[in-house]
């Protein structure tokens, strides 16, 4: 009786190792590299590069922004021709704006990040969070960054909210990337040093 299962399973292992075998001619093709999210003019919203905002989020079509108030406090918003694809929020703490009332503003915003698996920002950027909402209360921009930082003593508040994404990319990456730049521009546009 063994005997006569011996010569079945040998039959079963060379099955598997013609099937294993690769043909010849077939070459598989590694994943493309996808470009890094880098810092170049011209910008969109004063802060976010506008190549890297294409790169991210795949938008192709013309741009078109407004944007509203000044260094203390703003908001842009940068449509393409079919929908609301960019929002920024800047915050400073000031007159009417008091640093316990910026802290209240990014805890709220960590608490719904938590909520959806959010991803805390590198030290060097402040406090602050960057995730993918499943379902945000807005209902149109789900990839989220927030971050609080000091600038010229002073703390401030930037939010980056997206639509979408382009297929392949690592949205909490690209939003990292993409705050670390805003900062940094917000400090050359308002001649402060940004900081944890």
């Amino acid at each position: 009786m063994r005997r006569a299962r011996l010569p079945k399973a040998l039959a079963a292992v060379g099955l598997l190792t013609v099937a294993c075998t690769v043909e010849p001619g077939i070459i598989s093709t590694p994943s493309p590299v996808l470009q890094p999210v880098v810092d170049s003019a011209p910008y969109v919203c004063s802060l976010i590069p506008e190549q890297a905002f294409r790169l991210v989020s795949g938008v192709t079509g013309p741009l078109a922004g407004e944007t509203d108030g000044d260094e203390r406090n703003g908001d842009c918003r940068t449509s393409d021709t079919t929908s609301l694809s960019l929002e920024v929020w800047w915050m400073q703490e000031g007159s009417g704006m008091t640093r316990e009332h910026l802290s209240f503003l990014l805890n709220d915003r960590r608490e719904v990040y938590s909520r959806h698996d959010g991803v805390v920002l590198p030290t060097e950027l402040g406090e602050g969070m960057a995730a993918h909402l499943s379902d945000p209360p807005s209902g149109d921009q789900p990839y989220q960054v927030s971050a609080k930082f000091q600038c010229g003593g002073k703390e401030r508040l930037i939010d980056i909210f997206l639509p979408q994404v382009a297929m392949g990319r690592d949205a909490i990456k690209d939003l990292i990337a993409l705050m670390r730049i805003a900062q940094k521009r917000y400090g050359e546009l308002y001649d402060c040093t940004p900081g944890p």
